[in-house]
């Protein structure tokens, strides 16, 4: 699902009622933007500048003007571009750790997993992160940091944190499976699966953002998981 699915719902018909509306047919008077509206609308924006492959850092200028508002207007709803990237990245980690939950559990709950499970619950969260990724490519900028160069520090730090948990939920789950195996060490050797996963997840993404989206991050999915797992 993508953010301005998310963000601000819209089925295809919809779409195909307004675009073969006549000029007639429209309101002559813009509507005033629901309270909440007009920072979905920047969200929106700012997210669909991302998909762009190649674009250059992106200033509020032309997401004001991608908006037809001024500046000033962007500025009542955010107070920095920082925050509309905080944006941006409340809408990953809402939408990836619910989904991260279902597969894994909740952070803290006490859950004994067989090593098959174990393994099997942490490649659908492998598939799920590459996944989100592959339906949104403009987040995918933010999620490997290139669309956060030359931003604030603690929005990369975020990011760090991001994958940080998810290859922690990937340990937990891989551990049983590093036990069964008769390992001296479960938890190291769980630590290192989770690593070398994690580093396949940011590579397949790196890879989306560097080919200009062509590259799909679930590309032979199941067999490259099977090597690893």
């Amino acid at each position: 699902m993508s953010v301005s699915e998310v963000l601000s719902p819209l089925t295809k018909t919809a779409e195909t009622v307004v675009a073969n509306a006549t000029l007639e047919e429209q309101p002559r008077t813009r509507k005033r933007p629901k309270p909440g509206e007009r920072r979905e609308q920047i969200l929106q924006a700012l997210a669909a500048m991302l998909e762009k492959p190649g674009s250059d850092r992106i200033t509020t200028a032309a997401l004001a003007a991608s908006l037809s508002v001024s500046e000033a207007a962007l500025y009542r709803h955010f107070a920095s571009k920082a925050q509309m990237f905080e944006g941006l990245i409340d809408f990953i980690e809402q939408s990836v750790f619910s989904l991260v939950q279902q597969v894994a559990g909740r952070d803290g709950e006490a859950l004994e997993y067989t090593p098959e499970d174990g393994a099997r619950r942490a490649a659908r969260i492998v598939a799920l992160v590459l996944q989100f990724g592959e339906r949104n490519p403009g987040m995918v900028r933010v999620l490997v940091g290139d669309a956060l160069l030359l931003e604030h520090d603690r929005l990369q730090a975020r990011m760090n944190q991001f994958f940080d948990r998810i290859e922690s939920t990937l340990r937990q789950c891989l551990r049983p499976a590093a036990g069964a195996l008769g390992s001296a060490m479960p938890t190291v050797d769980a630590q290192v699966a989770a690593s070398v996963l994690m580093s396949f997840v940011q590579g397949r993404l790196q890879r989306f953002v560097r080919t200009g989206f062509r590259r799909q991050p679930t590309e032979h999915l199941d067999a490259s998981l099977a090597m690893m797992i």
